[in-house]
């Protein structure tokens, strides 16, 4: 592949989906709970998934990061199959999964969390940066933290 082909081959991935299903399932044992979900995610998009307990919310993230063992159909991310990429390789291309439950480090301090999930810098397939959160940053958006930066973070169910 020339540097042409490639320079193109890049710039037609960044224009298409962020992150694409198509006809996704997926199972927990014999129960089948997402029946075919197709959707696509576009580069700056932002999205909001609703829906009732039961609705399979949890289980399309799961799949998408290929925490559910039996799993069907197709995803990509940034124009990559990842159907059958294992959960850590996902998050290292950038995919990323935070549960709703409060299961952070306890015995670590609020700055110490925040460390803890700092990733190094990342960038598009074309090489454009991907912007990298500072502390500053997040304290700004969630002023209460910034109030608490080295008081350990107390979990309670």
């Amino acid at each position: 592949m020339d540097a042409m082909s490639s320079q193109s081959a890049a710039a037609q991935v960044v224009s298409g989906p962020l992150l694409e299903a198509e006809k996704l399932s997926a199972w927990y044992g014999a129960a089948r709970i997402l029946f075919d979900l197709d959707f696509n995610i576009q580069r700056g998009e932002v999205v909001a998934v609703m829906g009732r307990n039961g609705a399979g919310k949890s289980t399309t993230f799961l799949s998408l990061m290929g925490m559910i063992e039996r799993r069907s159909g197709a995803i990509r991310f940034m124009g990559r199959d990842i159907l059958q990429s294992p959960s850590y390789r996902i998050a290292q291309m950038g995919l990323g999964f935070v549960p709703e439950d409060r299961r952070i480090f306890t015995d670590l301090t609020v700055a110490e969390n925040l460390e803890i999930g700092r990733q190094p810098s990342r960038h598009w397939p074309e090489g454009t940066p991907l912007h990298t959160w500072t502390s500053e940053e997040l304290y700004e958006l969630f002023p209460n933290l910034a109030d608490s930066t080295n008081r350990p973070k107390v979990w309670r169910p």
